[in-house]
């Protein structure tokens, strides 16, 4: 019986997607989306946390280009295999548009954040997770980055406890703040500036004494969700590593089937020169 041939392999092989094209009209962004792979975080206490990512790449395409190669955007990953970081986030923003012959790249890398609290009371500690999203643009050589983290915490509203005899409303809401930052800034600090802002935050594990203190100080510390994002915004004026901030609250009312919802933005660099 004869052997099996040997699939021939073309020494050339046709690049369509490098091929011209006549249509005149560039894209914004092409690229993946939605694809994971895992990254290492430093965190403030000088551990790192090995977590997953989720990661959204793109370049901008010119008009007379037919495709971008979508493999190469998986290479990138791959060639770091376990080395992406916080810290060479840049670095592979440069990569990309290098590799992909773009003047043009955006990089979204979204994962959960750990943060170990103490309980008020007992001290008892559990694991808080936070979603974190870092975004870095790349354009002619010149980065701009933020960072957003996403803060569940807990409301309780200034007018029902005015008007009510017994007890206030309170619910859960989530505080979200997207930074553009001039120096490092820990996420945990982030996350502290905002915690204090609320009601009450959150805790991953509490007895009962630690109940019995959450639920006083959210009483105590009544917030409307306007209330919530300017407190925010007044810690986030005071800070001089920041340069740009939006900030998003969300309140999931317990006693309506709708959301309170606020919002603030600001370019504090634009405004201060």
């Amino acid at each position: 019986m004869n052997a099996p041939e040997t699939a021939q392999v073309p020494a050339m092989m046709a690049d369509v997607q490098g091929s011209a094209d006549t249509r005149q009209i560039a894209i914004n962004k092409v690229g993946i989306k939605a694809i994971r792979h895992p990254v290492k975080v430093l965190d403030k206490s000088g551990g790192v946390q090995h977590t997953i990512a989720l990661f959204n790449m793109y370049v901008g395409l010119p008009h007379n280009f037919k495709g971008t190669h979508m493999s190469r955007f998986v290479e990138i990953l791959n060639s770091h295999e376990r080395e992406i970081s916080v810290e060479n986030f840049p670095a592979m923003l440069r990569e990309m548009v290098l590799r992909l012959e773009a003047e043009t790249g955006h990089i979204e890398m979204s994962f959960p954040y750990f943060i170990n609290k103490s309980a008020p009371v007992s001290g008892v500690q559990s694991l808080m997770d936070y979603d974190v999203t870092l975004t870095g643009e790349i354009c002619h050589g010149v980065i701009d980055s933020t960072i957003k983290v996403a803060v569940p915490v807990t409301s309780l509203c200034p007018c029902s406890k005015e008007i009510s005899e017994r007890g206030a409303h309170n619910q859960r809401s989530q505080v979200t703040v997207t930074v553009r930052i001039n120096e490092h800034l820990w996420i945990e600090e982030l996350v502290e500036i905002i915690e204090a802002q609320a009601s009450c935050e959150l805790y991953g594990l509490l007895k009962r004494p630690d109940e019995k203190y959450v639920t006083e100080r959210a009483y105590d510390n009544p917030k409307f969700v306007e209330d919530m994002v300017r407190d925010v915004a007044a810690r986030l004026n005071a800070e001089r590593r920041i340069d740009a901030y939006v900030i998003e609250s969300e309140n999931f009312e317990s006693i309506h089937n709708h959301s309170a919802y606020a919002l603030i933005e600001n370019e504090k660099r634009l405004a201060t020169g």
